[in-house]
């Protein structure tokens, strides 16, 4: 099922979105401010964003911004009151695929969020790692499927179990590990990276991931 992430300090509006966007098949998950947002984003993956500008905690335009810093590519359209060619030339610039000006017809942002799935998609590689379960890991997006559906993983499970299929057999130590999936100015949490193995272990099976205590993980 389609992911997205709708970012709407508007209750009543969010509320209206989400329940027709929940209608027409997709799973909506609803954030009120910036910071909630960043830190579910930066947790999960998503397939498109629908961002407002104006938010507590930040805005619509650092958000994205911060988001794009980090490597994350999901597309995004931005809602917003603001109407002037100025905005419209700082939403492009923080990464957006679209912009959407208030008030909108809900059919046409379901429109526009077909037509970036779409664009999303045709331009993805086809060729995948086959696991066990059904599961296939597409690498050149970082995206697990089972039964041709988005298995939801945190950015952090991506990037280790990517890593994993690129260390088949291999001892990968906790500092390899921290060096390759962990930002420089993130703090590694070892305690963060034993509950990233625990979820993956429960897609691909408990005795996937060898853990040799002190020294690191074996995916075999």
């Amino acid at each position: 099922m389609t992911q997205i992430l709708l970012v709407e300090d508007d209750e009543t509006l969010s509320e209206l979105i989400s329940e027709y966007l929940s209608e027409q098949g997709y799973d909506v998950t609803v954030r009120a401010d910036a910071k909630a947002a960043l830190d579910t984003a930066y947790e999960r993956n998503f397939d498109i964003l629908i961002l407002d500008v104006k938010l507590p905690k930040g805005d619509g335009f650092s958000l994205l911004r911060e988001l794009r810093r980090l490597g994350d590519d999901t597309p995004a359209i931005f809602t917003t009151s603001l109407n002037a060619l100025q905005d419209l030339e700082i939403g492009y610039k923080s990464g957006c695929d679209d912009y959407l000006k208030k008030p909108y017809e809900l059919k046409e942002l379901l429109l526009r969020i077909q037509i970036l799935i779409k664009r999303k998609f045709s331009h993805v590689n086809d060729e995948f790692i086959e696991l066990n379960g059904g599961y296939k890991f597409y690498p050149s997006s970082k995206t697990l499927r089972q039964n041709g559906q988005i298995v939801n993983l945190s950015n952090k499970e991506s990037e280790l179990l990517a890593l994993f299929l690129e260390n088949k057999n291999a001892l990968l130590s906790k500092e390899t590990i921290f060096d390759k999936i962990w930002n420089y100015d993130e703090e590694p949490s070892e305690l963060s990276l034993r509950v990233y193995v625990k979820n993956l272990r429960r897609i691909l099976g408990k005795d996937a991931i060898i853990n040799r205590r002190g020294d690191g993980y074996i995916y075999v």
